[in-house]
C-alpha cells in the first residue's frame, strides 16, 4: 500500500484536509443552498398540488354549472312552448271572435242593406202611384176637358191609392 501512496503521491494530510473542507462546503452549502431550495421546492410543490386540486374543483363546478344551464336552458324551452302555445291558442279564440263579429256585422249590413232597399222600393211605389194617380187625373180632366173641383181631386186620390 505504501508503494501505491508514494506512485500516486498520496498524502494523508492533505486528504484529510480536503475531506474537511468537503465536509464545511457541504454544511455551508446544505445551510444555505440545499435547506431553502428543499423549502422551495416544498412550497412549490404545496402549491402545484392545491393548484391541481383547485382546477379539479373547479372543473367539477364547471361540469355541474354545465348540467344546471342545460337543466334551465331546457325548463326555458319548455316555459316558452307553453307561452307560445297560450299565445296560439288566445290568438286563435280571438281570431274566431273577430270572425264571427265581422260575420255579425256583415249579416247586420246585409239586413239593414235589404231593409233600406226595401224602403227604398216602397217609397218608389208610393211616389209612382202618387205620379199615375196625378197623371190618370190629369188625362181625366182632358178626356172631360173641364177642371174638376178640389174634392173631385182628393176623393180620386184616395181612390186611386187604395187599388
Amino acid at each position: 500500500m505504501d508503494s501505491i501512496i508514494n506512485t500516486f503521491h498520496i498524502d494523508l494530510k492533505i486528504i484529510i484536509a480536503q475531506v474537511f473542507n468537503f465536509g464545511i462546503v457541504f454544511v455551508v452549502l446544505y445551510i444555505y443552498a440545499l435547506k431553502p431550495l428543499n423549502k422551495l421546492m416544498k412550497e412549490r410543490g404545496e402549491k402545484i398540488a392545491k393548484g391541481v386540486s383547485d382546477a379539479k374543483i373547479n372543473a367539477e363546478i364547471l361540469n355541474n354549472t354545465k348540467v344546471e344551464y342545460e337543466e334551465v336552458l331546457i325548463k326555458a324551452r319548455n316555459e316558452a312552448q307553453k307561452i307560445w302555445e297560450v299565445g296560439k291558442k288566445k290568438a286563435e279564440e280571438k281570431k274566431s271572435i273577430m270572425l264571427e263579429k265581422a260575420k255579425e256585422d256583415v249579416a247586420l249590413m246585409i239586413e239593414n242593406g235589404k231593409r233600406n232597399l226595401e224602403n227604398e222600393k216602397i217609397k218608389m211605389v208610393d211616389e209612382a202611384r202618387k205620379e199615375i194617380t196625378s197623371i190618370s187625373v190629369k188625362i181625366a180632366e182632358k178626356i172631360l176637358d173641364t177642371k174638376v173641383d178640389g174634392n173631385f181631386d182628393e176623393k180620386t186620390m184616395k181612390e186611386l191609392n187604395n187599388i
